[in-house]
């Protein structure tokens, strides 16, 4: 059975990984000049930053309740968040088009 702790820190764990996802995605938006370079790094490399922190967090420091298989923790620790996260930056935050930025050519 798990322990209110081992709840608590591991919702902080998953709210880290979606603001990781969300900031990842945010990026790979703002730097990508093409209309689908952004999703395929986002759908690429987010999974894989996910999942290094999610060895991290619950390999290395222990934090979170046994989740029962493989599958079921893949799905809660980079799943949700990657979805959430993608989801945050795509409905909440406005576009990068939406932004006026200084001309920086002198």
């Amino acid at each position: 059975m798990a322990t209110v702790a081992e709840l608590v820190l591991f919702g902080v764990v998953l709210v880290v990984q979606t603001l990781l996802a969300a900031v990842s995605t945010r990026f790979f938006r703002i730097r990508m000049k093409t209309r689908w370079g952004w999703v395929i790094y986002t759908a690429m490399l987010t999974p894989l930053l996910l999942f290094v922190v999610t060895l991290i967090t619950t390999g290395v420091l222990g934090i979170g309740p046994d989740l029962g298989s493989p599958g079921l923790a893949i799905a809660v620790t980079i799943g949700v968040p990657l979805a959430l996260g993608f989801t945050l930056d795509l409905l909440y935050v406005p576009p990068p088009e939406e932004y006026d930025l200084p001309d920086t050519q002198g």
